[in-house]
């Protein structure tokens, strides 16, 4: 994302901003040049935060206490407020962030379009905002492209700007409550393994994690034509359900191999077979290799 942000004199040394108006959201850039502390970040509407560069420790409602680094999303409602520190910023290393401003009324209409496009089962409930959810989580390589593309839309002028911003919003509103979604049916499920074909799915998905996919075995699962089993499930999770185990495999690599574990027995513990795939896997999903991560790890503990 570095490559497209513009760089202007900064004002100021901590939290240096530069933003840009759109439609229904606004685009803000910030750069920290110096190390910092409990700097305070409130939002007004829904607040869509990304790392650019370097890292920062979170502290918000509730305890919550979580480092914070690039390729990683934060989403705040509104009204939150959180504090952040800069530990390792620095003139040569500022670290750098962007924020997206989304109006209310614009996901109310996305949720609406959702319900009426593709409904999620009644026992789900409806796609909505949950304004109760932390949603702080790891994005895909899509995710990235689109915040990327969406830092050139914002800050590049043309007969077009405010259509394309306009479409790019709406794409990561859909993003996101798919991925809150998501957490939310994960939840639902641990809890109530036995709601629904689908929550049996994906309990079973989440206790096998190491074990290949046998997509009959799945659609006997969840009582379910293969056809109608593989719409449903990408109408819920946004993706397939070999994709989906991918997802989970990663967030738990990057867990264990954060706190210190043997990389190649992270891999075979997750049913990976080869090394060099499952870093290859791992860069493609973290924009860095196993090693890389738990070097990163081991200069921050």
């Amino acid at each position: 994302m570095n490559r497209l942000k513009p760089r202007q004199t900064p004002k100021t040394l901590v939290e240096n901003r530069i933003s840009f108006a759109g439609p229904n959201a606004e685009l803000s850039l910030y750069d920290t040049y110096l190390p910092a502390q409990h700097v305070d970040l409130a939002a007004g509407e829904l607040l869509y935060c990304g790392m650019i560069s370097g890292r920062k420790i979170l502290h918000g409602r509730n305890d919550y206490h979580a480092e914070f680094f690039p390729q990683e999303s934060f989403v705040m409602a509104p009204g939150e407020q959180i504090q952040i520190d800069f530990p390792d910023a620095s003139l040569k290393s500022p670290t750098s962030c962007l924020t997206i401003e989304i109006s209310q009324s614009r996901i109310d209409q996305i949720c609406d379009q959702l319900n009426h496009r593709s409904p999620l089962q009644t026992d789900f409930d409806t796609w909505q905002y949950r304004h109760d959810n932390v949603l702080h989580s790891p994005h895909t390589q899509a995710t990235q492209a689109l915040l990327e593309r969406l830092v050139a839309n914002f800050s590049e002028d043309g007969a077009d700007r405010d259509l394309l911003i306009d479409w790019g919003i709406s794409e990561l509103v859909v993003r996101m409550l798919r991925q809150q979604t998501r957490d939310f049916l994960l939840q639902t499920c641990q809890k109530k393994p036995d709601l629904n074909g689908l929550s049996a799915v994906l309990q079973h998905i989440r206790s096998h994690l190491s074990e290949p996919l046998a997509m009959e075995n799945l659609c006997r699962i969840a009582c379910m034509s293969r056809s109608r089993f593989f719409s449903e499930f990408k109408k819920h999770l946004g993706c397939t359900p070999a994709e989906f185990q991918h997802q989970l495999r990663m967030q738990q690599a990057r867990e264990r191999i954060g706190k210190g574990e043997v990389i190649t027995r992270v891999c075979f513990d997750l049913g990976y077979r080869n090394p060099s795939h499952f870093s290859r896997r791992f860069h493609q999903f973290y924009g860095e290799t196993p090693t890389q991560c738990q070097r990163r790890n081991q200069s921050t503990a």
